[in-house]
């Protein structure tokens, strides 16, 4: 009964990615989902990803890694200084994986950055885009999302990672100026320009955070 639900929800949102330019596909589990991606994926090719628990979780960048995908991996020590020679790189590879903070039902992905080098690459740089994320992430409007990845998503994030923010310290989101803000870029993608660019793999489990 939960996967017809899951299902129906994944169709609409499916169907609002179509009406904005990306591809939708919905896997039931996490194991279908990797190997989706990892059939997207040729041998050879210059896959590079954002930091997803979600793509860590499902195990596939070592189905990559089987199929002999060249993996760029970008530190975080990489991305506290603009102009790395690894974000260069990164720009032109063949896919971009990554998870979204967000996605509403009519198929709008939110998401919030810090460092910024994820949203920069979803936007621009790499040949496609494909994005894996779980039924959870699914909300009504581009507001609750927002509201969703700075009471939900941002303080558990800051607390693992031992970021001294105030929603790591608090729990919740202040709006703050600190040094170590994850916040510091709030994209919405509601269209892309390029026609087969951005898929988004919808899995019909609860996936990352």
């Amino acid at each position: 009964m939960r996967e017809d639900v899951y299902r129906k929800m994944a169709e609409h949102v499916i169907e609002g990615l179509k009406k904005r330019n990306m591809e939708g596909i919905y896997c039931e589990t996490g194991e279908e989902a990797a190997r989706a991606v990892a059939d997207m994926v040729g041998p050879g090719d210059l896959v590079t990803w954002g930091g997803s628990a979600t793509v860590n979780e499902l195990g596939i960048l070592d189905l990559l890694r089987e199929k002999g995908a060249r993996l760029l991996e970008y530190p975080e020590e990489e991305r506290k200084a603009p102009g790395s020679p690894i974000f260069q790189e990164a720009a032109g590879a063949d896919y971009f994986l990554m998870g979204t903070n967000a996605i509403t039902i009519n198929g709008e992905l939110v998401n919030i950055d810090g460092a910024s080098n994820r949203v920069s690459s979803l936007l621009h740089g790499p040949k496609h885009v494909v994005i894996v994320a779980g039924i959870n992430k699914i909300v009504k409007t581009v507001e609750d999302g927002i509201h969703r990845i700075q009471t939900q998503t941002c303080p558990v994030i800051a607390d693992k990672t031992g970021r001294k923010t105030p929603c790591g310290t608090a729990g919740f989101c202040t709006d703050c100026q600190s040094p170590d803000c994850m916040c510091c870029n709030i994209v919405v993608t509601r269209r892309s320009r390029y026609t087969g660019r951005i898929r988004v793999i919808l899995v019909g489990e609860t996936l990352g955070i």
